[in-house]
């Protein structure tokens, strides 16, 4: 009866922080980017105030030059997307054609009425007057959100040693040590994550951009940082990015060709972050199942939409250190990772292994 209560209690629990979650979405998403931010910007401020500058002016240098960066990107994506609207009308007469024609397919081939499909673009791709409120509230938000970021990354950049001393109060003298060794792993953990991804994501701007170029897409920088901005999410990110550039070539080009040329582009591009790039830069430092990072971004997406997709591997990696520094709790740091599976895992060894059995 005791295990039956205490497991009821713990999925009532969790149920009612999902919940929580969901309801302060708006509250709690620019705080937990000003967190994963502050790791991000952290190597350069400490290193400045090593050098002898207040802390106060080393984390203000710090989000001064993060600012003149980011500024930089989006003067440089704002320009394309000028002149990327100056043409709008161009392209949706274009896409109109278009699907026009791939109506008149559709309904030959497999004899679906036109109308169908002529309700279906009006009504839900290009009559955007109904959700025009919707857009600008969602708009309003992420300025808000983004505007916020300076002042969290300075709060938690300034106030992290007290944060620090804080924990180790709160968990009493006797586990001082072990909440020591859990915040500099949580600290070098995050730091290398965010500092690896986001290498990454500038590879995959040049990269994407210089595939678009050479497939012939138009506006093929804007839409090489658009689809690489979408790389700070594991496993999907790729896929998620090339949806844009697709549906642009669908909709605009005269020929499929360039669609199927940017599906082929894609998927060589999901295997190179996958296998060379985010190995190589990231590493091993998330250490997380793959099956649960598959979960979490399911999950992050169903709590907050893409900003709960951005967050949650970062915040899972930090859960499995805590979680693996409590003894009670170390089993599911065990199914969390990824030690286990090695002996299963295919690698080249296991490759030149199995040639060798066969051979024999």
């Amino acid at each position: 009866m005791g295990r039956t209560y205490k497991f009821a209690v713990f999925i009532i629990s969790a149920f009612l922080l999902l919940y929580g979650i969901v309801l302060a979405k708006d509250f709690l998403y620019p705080i937990t980017y000003g967190i994963l931010l502050s790791y991000l910007l952290y190597p350069i401020a400490n290193y400045l105030e090593k050098k002898g500058l207040p802390r106060i002016l080393s984390i203000l240098l710090s989000i001064l030059l993060a600012t003149v960066v980011l500024t930089g990107i989006t003067i440089f994506i704002l320009k394309r997307i000028s002149v990327f609207s100056d043409e709008l009308p161009y392209f949706r007469e274009k896409a109109l054609q278009n699907i026009r024609l791939l109506e008149k397919t559709i309904k030959n081939s497999f004899g679906i009425p036109v109308s169908i499909t002529d309700d279906f673009i009006n009504k839900r791709i290009f009559d955007l007057s109904t959700k025009s409120e919707e857009i600008f509230s969602a708009t309003t938000g992420t300025l808000f959100a983004v505007g916020m970021q300076p002042v969290y990354i300075f709060l938690f950049l300034y106030y992290r040693t007290k944060f620090a001393y804080f924990i180790l109060k709160a968990v009493g003298r006797e586990k001082r040590l072990i909440a020591i060794r859990v915040l500099k792993e949580i600290s070098t953990v995050a730091t290398r994550y965010m500092l690896g991804v986001t290498t990454v994501v500038l590879i995959l701007c040049m990269f994407n951009s210089a595939g678009y170029l050479i497939i012939g897409l138009k506006y093929p920088f804007l839409m090489g940082v658009v689809s690489a901005a979408f790389s700070f999410i594991p496993y999907f990110g790729n896929f998620i990015g090339g949806i844009f550039p697709f549906l642009f070539a669908l909709l605009t080009e005269d020929s499929y060709v360039y669609s199927l040329r940017i599906v082929v582009f894609v998927l060589i591009v999901h295997f190179l972050e996958n296998n060379i790039l985010s190995p190589n830069i990231v590493g091993s430092n998330i250490r997380i199942n793959p099956f649960f990072i598959i979960l979490g971004l399911i999950l992050g997406a169903m709590i907050w939409g893409i900003p709960g997709m951005l967050v949650i591997i970062p915040f899972l990696a930090m859960l499995k250190i805590v979680i693996s520094n409590i003894p009670e709790y170390q089993p599911y740091s065990y199914l969390l990772g990824t030690t286990g599976t090695k002996r299963h895992a295919l690698t080249v060894q296991s490759i030149r292994k199995f040639i060798r059995k066969k051979r024999k």
